[in-house]
């Protein structure tokens, strides 16, 4: 990649993005700023920053990963805030769910836009040249991973190293690993930095994660050992739900549990939510699923946390009043569970990941199959198969089903982003 813009480095398609004054356009772009006045003969090269962005910004999605190879300049430019803004205003910014599927070498993904795609589309994002990305040990690192999105980029977080995605270029590079190794454990983003917690035998750590200095640091120590739980955040609170008890008790947990039978503890782990305040450092008080049960998958969207519980013979969906500016805040309600065979009881063996995209809530089955698990019962319903994706629109109430998740992305972790 070059420095510097010249007319050799364009293709048909950059080439464009400018007027041809043989084919004027039907009317002028949106000027931003003052008005620049360009003497004639200008090239490409020559124009400010300003006027290029305009340009730059109205490209479609799948010309992204073309502009950072034109040259250094246009790389800066593609990464400052002013480029996210003029796309967002030009209306050519989509929530979009990836699934993120690791294999051993390989980072490959399907993405799928709700109200625009009618099927999911593969692609594969590029690795950079590290060690890392050395066959034989990317799939031990990455194949518990947990999914955090600032911006257009996705953070793919492993036991004890960490990549960054770029949804529009396709290129990853690797990021400072977490202080302490997990597995299973809770991630979410919360003011722009990505919160862990749980899913280590050595320590009850919360780290903090700034992605400017690209350092990692332990902010708190959390009220239970956690392994297997989900990460959500909701106005400046990162909850860590569900998961299984791992190892003994910490000291803040011995003091509430002490005398309790050990089943008893379990089931607090599995039906719970810890909520951390990130803005002044202390955690609030625990709330339980009601009902109990066991948590499969949460998440959250619109000020709400909506949680899916597995109970003996029966599945129920759960939302969370996160906004403390409320009245309401820490309100539980019962709303319409996901159209799955009545009385069926989730095992190990089929996961659901839990996304909130906007006013929806989509739940995709990433690992397999409920006819199995039917089966297994005595029972005879046929029809849902591995990669299953339902959709619960918050403000009608109800549930529609998508396309499902293609065959070759399985055992994945999914998310959503604005690109």
């Amino acid at each position: 990649m070059s420095d510097s813009c010249n007319s050799r480095h364009f293709s048909w398609l950059m080439k464009s993005c400018f007027p041809n004054n043989q084919h004027p356009p039907p009317h002028h772009p949106t000027p931003i700023g003052t008005t620049t006045i360009l003497p004639n003969g200008t090239t490409i090269a020559e124009l400010p920053d300003d006027l290029l962005l305009e340009c730059l910004s109205r490209v479609t999605h799948s010309s992204l990963p073309s502009l950072p190879l034109v040259c250094y300049r246009w790389s800066l430019l593609l990464d400052s805030p002013t480029f996210h803004l003029l796309r967002h205003r030009h209306n050519l910014l989509r929530l979009t769910l990836f699934a993120v599927s690791v294999s051993d070498g390989a980072l490959c993904t399907a993405s799928y836009r709700l109200n625009n795609d009618c099927s999911w589309k593969i692609c594969s994002f590029t690795p950079a040249n590290d060690p890392v990305f050395e066959h034989g040990c990317f799939y031990s690192l990455f194949s518990h991973s947990r999914l955090s999105v600032i911006g257009r980029k996705i953070y793919v977080i492993g036991r004890k190293a960490m990549l960054r995605c770029d949804t529009w270029t396709g290129l990853v590079v690797p990021r400072q690993g977490p202080v302490f190794p997990r597995k299973k454990f809770a991630a979410a983003v919360v003011g722009g930095k990505i919160y862990v917690a749980g899913g280590c035998a050595r320590a009850v750590a919360v780290e903090e994660y700034d992605p400017t200095s690209n350092t990692w640091s332990v902010v708190a120590k959390a009220p239970r050992k956690r392994y297997g739980c989900v990460g959500a955040s909701v106005d400046g609170v990162f909850y860590v739900i569900g998961g299984l008890k791992l190892g003994g008790a910490s000291g803040n947990e011995m003091l509430v549990a002490r005398g309790s039978r050990a089943s008893d503890a379990a089931h607090v782990y599995a039906s719970s939510m810890d909520l951390y305040d990130t803005v002044n450092g202390v955690w609030l008080k625990t709330r339980s699923v009601p009902g109990g049960g066991c948590v499969v998958a949460a998440c959250a969207t619109a000020g709400e946390i909506y949680v899916l519980s597995s109970h003996a013979v029966e599945l129920s969906f759960w939302k969370f009043n996160g906004s403390r500016k409320s009245t309401g805040f820490g309100d539980w309600c019962r709303i319409k569970s996901p159209p799955l065979p009545a009385q069926v009881r989730l095992d190990s063996t089929v996961r659901f990941s839990c996304v909130g995209i906007g006013e929806k809530v989509v739940l995709v089955q990433v690992n397999g199959c409920i006819d199995d698990l039917l089966r297994r019962s005595g029972r005879i319903e046929r029809g849902m198969k591995e990669g299953l994706v339902l959709v619960y629109d918050c403000v009608a109430g109800e549930w529609s089903r998508a396309a499902d998740l293609p065959e070759v992305i399985r055992r994945s972790a999914c998310v959503c982003v604005e690109c």
